[in-house]
């Protein structure tokens, strides 16, 4: 039986010591290596103004972009995102099966051994062994490795870009929850104000002084401005639902007191668009689904080389034998070739994928930057509008009182002031909103953390 045991040991030996030596004299794998193809960015943003502009903004930061803002409410809110998030907690799950497909892809190729017992319980004549092991002679095994190491590396940024997403998507459904409230107390201040006027109207038809056409035109201007102020209300609260969802709570037991607000918009100066490759997680997400895809065609094209493999089995009183293996596929009905096929098309697709992602995200850039132009001159244009039309509020109202003008003019320029109020408002909340837009098309501060492949 100790005879028996001392061969067993030294076949496992045997195996181990072949391991090592085919790991020493194995080919290089088959396929071809990844050099990351080429993509076409322009020198500098079309929308990013004269240089002279942008060296008076800031650089975005590389990490807690949200700071910027210097909203404690805000800072709060997004430290609740990665906690309590679903969506999230479902993009960290997909990152461990990834890298736990890392594994089983590596897993042929080391050596298997498994030991069974045939015949009686207590006979240990029975006990044998085999194992078995199949040399990465061409490189499959690592090939898929390296597919595997690449999928796991674009999840990662898949989770990173979702993380970027859903604290942007907290941020602007703040800041326009803000910018409700701050319409909200306007509307209310309003609707004080046409109460007051309603009854004045009210005391003087009463006493013969002013028409009931007066006493309408109150009561319609009352009744429309509380039905706008129901419906901002009631966005107001759809957007406290949403961020409650987005940090994991139920709406329920969620809830954002009304306060008043200073607006703070950072104004950000924009990374040179080649910078962007490396500062976006989608696009480095694309660019290592196309480091996979690459890998995957030297998988297939291992498939035409043949299998070399050791083998040993025995038991107890039973022997050992062993030997090499070798197997050719000499006829598959072109599945290889289809196999190939169809890969060498994926590794296309993906490259066409990387292209398009960095195209969209150029794009959103321009657009983000656009949007802060164009927005930040049109709250200049209607802050002048709000101020005159408070003045016309005034005037009117003094010439009203003096009996100059009906009480019809004076309700037409107290609401074209509401919609000039209302529309500065939503000004505010559309540059708030596009301040974040823009930070998350550049890529929220994020960095590739090393060096990939990708950059060769």
């Amino acid at each position: 039986m100790k005879s028996s045991l001392g061969r067993l040991s030294r076949a496992i030996r045997m195996l181990g010591v072949a391991t090592a030596v085919s790991g020493s004299v194995s080919c290089t794998p088959v396929g071809p290596d990844y050099v990351r193809p080429t993509v076409a960015v322009p020198p500098a943003y079309k929308e990013a103004g004269d240089s002279k502009s942008a060296d008076a903004k800031s650089p975005l930061p590389r990490s807690r972009w949200w700071e910027l803002y210097n909203d404690p409410d805000l800072n709060a809110l997004i430290a609740q995102v990665e906690v309590g998030n679903q969506t999230l907690q479902a993009a960290e799950a997909r990152v461990r099966q990834a890298a736990a497909l890392v594994d089983i892809a590596g897993a042929p190729g080391y050596p298997a051994l498994s030991v069974g017992k045939v015949g009686k319980i207590a006979d240990s004549s029975g006990v044998g062994f085999s194992a078995r092991w199949e040399l990465d002679l061409w490189g499959k095994v690592r090939r898929s490795v390296e597919a595997g190491t690449a999928v796991a590396e674009a999840s990662a940024d898949e989770l990173a870009a979702a993380k970027l997403s859903l604290q942007a998507q907290v941020a602007q459904k703040y800041f326009l929850l803000r910018m409700y409230d701050a319409e909200i107390r306007l509307m209310r201040g309003s609707v004080a104000s046409y109460e007051k006027s309603l009854q004045l109207n009210r005391n003087q038809y009463a006493v013969g002084v002013a028409s009931r056409g007066n006493v309408v035109q109150a009561e319609a201007q009352l009744s429309s401005t509380r039905t706008q102020a129901l419906d901002v209300e009631l966005t107001r609260a759809q957007l406290e639902h949403a961020i409650a969802v987005l940090i994991g709570k139920p709406p329920a037991e969620f809830a954002i007191a009304a306060k008043p607000w200073n607006a703070v918009i950072p104004a950000i100066a924009p990374t040179l668009p080649a910078e962007l490759l490396l500062r976006r997680p989608d696009i480095a997400a694309a660019e290592r689904m196309m480091a996979a895809a690459n890998a995957q065609i030297g998988v297939v094209q291992a498939a035409y080389l043949p299998s070399v493999g050791l083998f040993a089995s025995g038991g107890i009183n039973i022997g050992i034998a062993g030997g090499l293996a070798i197997a050719q596929i000499l006829l598959d009905g072109g599945l290889r070739d289809a196999q190939k096929e169809r890969s060498t098309a994926a590794y296309v697709e993906t490259v066409a994928d990387y292209r398009q992602t960095v195209l969209s995200a150029l794009r959103e850039v321009e657009d983000s930057l656009a949007a802060m132009r164009v927005l930040e001159s049109q709250a200049a244009t209607q802050a002048v509008a709000v101020k005159a039309s408070r003045d016309s509020v005034t005037i009117t109202d003094n010439q009203y009182r003096a009996g100059i003008v009906t009480y019809l003019s004076l309700v037409i320029v107290q609401s074209a002031a509401l919609v000039n109020e209302r529309a500065e408002l939503a000004i505010l909340g559309r540059r708030l909103f596009a301040s974040v837009e823009l930070i998350k098309s550049l890529g929220g501060g994020w960095e590739m953390e090393a060096p990939k492949a990708a950059q060769k």
